[in-house]
């Protein structure tokens, strides 16, 4: 742990409490993955400056750290924030940039020993298993978060292809009845018949299936006032409105009648 030592020299005469030294444990891992501290606070400030150090005031609050980072590309911008809750540690951070946020609870006793804070080599407990936490934890799901908004996004746009151009994943439209009828509507053509039964639904006629309502005899007009001994007065029913009659629709009827359709041998007097 290469510079944890040096950094825990620098910030020991201000270490009073065991939550100390964690957020400066905290720090020096996001020293190690490229991160420079900026300074103190939500906002920045006049005196904010990349460092390796922990900034002026980074433990005024016991209960709450505030502390803001940047890494060296400065493609990253970190607001992180730590918040004593009885015995744990919870830690807050936030890229700026992609406004991605993760957190880790961390137990201090776990890992500060408030029994030894001046003492470098006895203070940290677990330090191993402290440093994965943090970085599985804070420093990978960041990283992880700003790869897949880059390939979601990517910088280079590519144009939609204009009616010229030839694509070759466009599905084709897809045309069921090309396969089986010529491209013609002439009904004495040689596929033709028939035609309507395999489609009822293409429109052409002349099939086996009949429709009533279009089989070319004038629809009777619905009479508002069957079933009732007097006729309804003009406009008691509005054009257009829809209105159920009172009984059998119109008062003459037209359309088939027993006579159309007479049985076989139906002049037969021996039937």
């Amino acid at each position: 742990m290469a510079g944890l030592e040096l950094l825990y020299a620098s910030a020991a005469p201000g270490i009073t409490c065991p939550q100390d030294a964690l957020v400066c444990f905290l720090h020096w891992e996001l020293i190690t993955h490229d991160y420079r501290g900026l300074g103190t606070g939500d906002q920045p400030g006049p005196g904010d400056k990349k460092s390796e150090l922990l900034p002026h005031g980074w433990n005024a609050n016991k209960d709450l750290y505030v502390l803001r980072y940047e890494s060296l590309d400065k493609s990253k911008e970190l607001l992180l924030k730590a918040i004593m809750v009885d015995d744990s540690m919870i830690i807050n951070a936030l890229e700026c940039k992609s406004q991605q946020v993760v957190d880790l609870t961390l137990n201090v006793k776990d890992y500060v020993d408030g029994e030894h804070l001046g003492d470098f080599h006895r203070v940290y407990k677990n330090s191993k298993e402290l440093q994965i936490r943090i970085t599985s934890g804070l420093v990978l799901p960041i990283q992880n978060s700003l790869r897949k908004n880059d390939s979601a996004n990517p910088s280079q746009e590519f144009l939609p292809a204009t009616s010229r151009e030839y694509d070759p994943l466009r599905i084709p439209p897809h045309h069921p009845h090309t396969s089986r009828q010529p491209p013609w509507r002439d009904p004495l053509g040689p596929f033709a018949v028939g035609g309507e039964d395999l489609d009822p639904f293409r429109g052409q006629g002349g099939g086996m299936i009949l429709d009533p309502l279009r089989s070319g005899f004038p629809r009777a007009l619905i009479d508002p006032s069957s079933g009732l001994p007097n006729r309804l007065p003009p406009g008691a029913v509005p054009p257009g409105a829809r209105f159920d009659p009172f009984g059998p629709i119109g008062t003459s009827p037209s359309g088939p009648s027993p006579d159309h359709l007479p049985p076989p041998g139906y002049d037969d007097m021996f039937m």
